[in-house]
């Protein structure tokens, strides 16, 4: 058996204030950023294995009622053995951006404002901005702005470098 260790788990940490898991020896919260992934990474298996067997059994269904509702796409529910389902197949819709460009210039050739039909949206890829002549570049830096994402921070013990 081995030796007992008086490092806090991942279940003691959940009750300690984050000031307190801050304070913790990097080592220690580098082993439970471990424990935490690896602990995630199983439930999400374990999830998507689940997924996988409430859709094999209650999609037919689900897909029957939608038929018989006249519809593709949406929720509907039912129930089996006392348990309720509710089966939602969401409408994801994708608009070819180059046939869009030219139903707004023939819009806006008639005479009409595009903008009473469609929403307008110009994006530039930070790779090609980066790649760009600085004169260029100098003319677009007013229409920008750098915002951050959630800052991620993985630990590696000293062993685990190569």
């Amino acid at each position: 058996m081995p030796a007992p260790t008086n490092r806090p788990t991942l279940e003691s940490v959940r009750a300690l204030p984050v000031g307190e898991i801050a304070a913790l020896p990097a080592d220690l919260l580098a082993l439970l950023q471990h424990e935490a992934a690896t602990a995630l990474k199983a439930a999400k298996t374990v999830a998507d294995w689940l997924d996988g067997a409430i859709a094999l059994r209650f999609s037919d269904r689900a897909r029957q009622l939608r038929r018989e509702a006249g519809k593709d796409t949406g929720s509907v529910r039912f129930e089996e053995d006392g348990v309720g389902i509710e089966a939602d197949l969401p409408k994801r819709i994708d608009w070819d951006q180059h046939h869009l460009a030219a139903l707004v210039d023939r819009i806006r050739a008639e005479g009409d404002d595009p903008l009473e039909y469609v929403e307008i949206s110009i994006k530039v890829a930070e790779r090609k901005y980066a790649a760009w002549p600085s004169h260029i570049r100098s003319k677009f830096e007013p229409a920008r702005t750098v915002r951050t994402g959630k800052e991620s921070i993985v630990l590696t013990l000293a062993e685990d470098v190569r």
